[in-house]
């Protein structure tokens, strides 16, 4: 195979992962031109390529160096690993990215009585997710039929193809449709960003390094606020133990006031109503909740 200069990323082609991925990188500086076919993307600012597939072909991509990341399920990832056992390239999830949150489940029939895993025990499970569901009935010690389904899980219970399923839940919303409820969680899913362990020690390699800044930039500041206030000396030891996330904050001094201090502080997460009232009657005043937009370390 002929060496690549350009860092190509496989990403679903169409599914509830394809735009937030997008927007990802969008933030992250990336900008693209879609070929003809729908299936590949130049990115025409940074050295960096899409190849748009279905999600369960990114590992094995990734894993023959077709591709060098992939943005994919940690379920897809994960059932992927256990599948190839040793012999293929070891992969490796390289950053969370907070988005496609969802539970791998066991699910039984709402009239069950079902408590404890061992439960399970000579029951037909249903799933499209035989290696992970294979692994927690081992660790779990439960002799257990497992049925492999390509789709439409939910409805084997029905069908009376299955006692039971093992599937990704979302809101819940279908399960209780098939007269289904969820009774045990054996992986917390989110979209990651998939790699082989060895990166690429050429050009490429750079590009992922610079990549990854970007991304955890972009991903510390999602959900961070910029909090700006004015207090004086006195309190900022009270103001200080109320700000949410504990930041270190930046002061600045308020020309003619001496007293008087301008407060910044970069804080994760949402800061409410009820916090900025505490802060408030703590001595501060003028106070501004500011969205952080981009941020390099």
């Amino acid at each position: 195979m002929k060496p690549r200069d350009r860092l190509r990323i496989a990403m679903q082609k169409s599914g509830r992962l394809t735009e937030p991925a997008l927007d990802l990188l969008k933030r992250c500086g990336l900008t693209f031109r879609q070929s003809r076919d729908k299936l590949f993307c130049f990115g025409e600012g940074e050295p960096v390529d899409l190849l748009l597939v279905r999600d369960d072909d990114i590992p094995g991509l990734i894993a023959q160096g077709v591709c060098d990341l992939g943005i994919v399920g940690r379920n897809v990832l994960d059932e992927f690993r256990l599948a190839a056992g040793r012999e293929a390239e070891p992969l490796t999830e390289l950053r969370p990215l907070g988005f496609g949150r969802c539970r791998l489940s066991i699910a039984v029939p709402q009239e069950s009585d079902y408590r404890e895993p061992r439960q399970l025990a000579g029951l037909r499970i249903a799933t499209s997710y035989p290696g992970l569901l294979g692994e927690w009935l081992r660790t779990q010690g439960v002799d257990a039929g497992v049925v492999t389904l390509a789709g439409s899980v939910e409805i084997a219970p029905r069908l009376g193809t299955a006692d039971a399923i093992c599937d990704l839940v979302q809101s819940g919303g279908t399960l209780v449709a098939n007269q289904l409820r969820e009774a045990d969680v054996l992986l917390e899913s989110e979209a990651v960003l998939a790699g082989p362990q060895a990166l690429p020690a050429d050009e490429r390699g750079d590009m992922l390094e610079l990549l990854l800044k970007r991304l955890d930039g972009v991903i510390q500041v999602r959900e961070s606020r910029l909090l700006l206030l004015q207090a004086s000396r006195g309190a900022l030891d009270a103001i200080t133990r109320l700000l949410p996330g504990g930041p270190q904050p930046t002061l600045l001094p308020v020309a003619g006031q001496p007293d008087q201090l301008m407060l910044q502080a970069l804080c994760a997460g949402e800061v409410s109503w009820r916090q900025l009232e505490e802060i408030k009657r703590a001595g501060a005043r003028e106070m501004f909740v500011l969205p952080v937009e981009k941020m390099l370390a």
